[in-house]
């Protein structure tokens, strides 16, 4: 079986491209986030392709959950061709996708920093400057903390990772040691 992140392409380059020409990025953020929060739910997801629910009353329980009932135009169309396809469990991935789309699209880096304590304001804005003007683009920052980190942080975006966690430091100086 094909894996989930090429499964998905195709449909969240169609939500872009729908998004794009009405100009409604952000209503389509939230309609895609709303649906893949969803189909992630373990309540809903026992739904997603039980033979007893119709796809008609699928994709209008979606709409509804996601603030859009009687919705009939592209986000209705998008629901269907997931359902017909038997895709509906890709939403998540569909929205993941869909909003690394428009970052790219509106010149924004989503940069995920994991840290040993809450970052301050003044190490935040510090942060995002000096993301900023490496990455050439304005930054979002998604901050959450890991107390195992034990000191300093940890920024991801796409494949850059950078390991400035105290926890990072003593792994590397350990394989070091041990001559690995």
């Amino acid at each position: 079986m094909s894996e989930p992140d090429t499964l998905a392409r195709p449909y969240a380059c169609a939500a872009f491209e729908a998004a794009r020409d009405a100009g409604a990025f952000e209503p389509w953020s939230r309609f895609l986030a709303a649906g893949a929060a969803a189909a992630a739910d373990e309540r809903v997801a026992v739904l997603i392709g039980n033979p007893r629910v119709s796809a008609p009353a699928l994709i209008d329980f979606l709409l509804e959950i996601a603030g859009q009932p009687h919705q009939s135009g592209p986000e209705r169309a998008l629901l269907q061709l997931l359902a017909e396809n038997a895709r509906l469990v890709l939403l998540p991935e569909i929205a993941a996708q869909y909003e690394q789309l428009r970052a790219e699209a509106e010149n924004q880096a989503d940069v995920q920093v994991i840290a040993a304590q809450a970052l301050t304001p003044p190490q935040s804005k510090a942060l995002r400057g000096a993301l900023e003007q490496r990455l050439g683009r304005a930054v979002r920052l998604h901050e959450s903390v890991d107390a195992q980190l034990i000191g300093g942080a940890l920024v991801r975006y796409g494949d850059m990772v950078i390991d400035g966690s105290l926890r990072g430091r003593i792994e590397r100086m350990a394989a070091v040691m041990s001559g690995a």
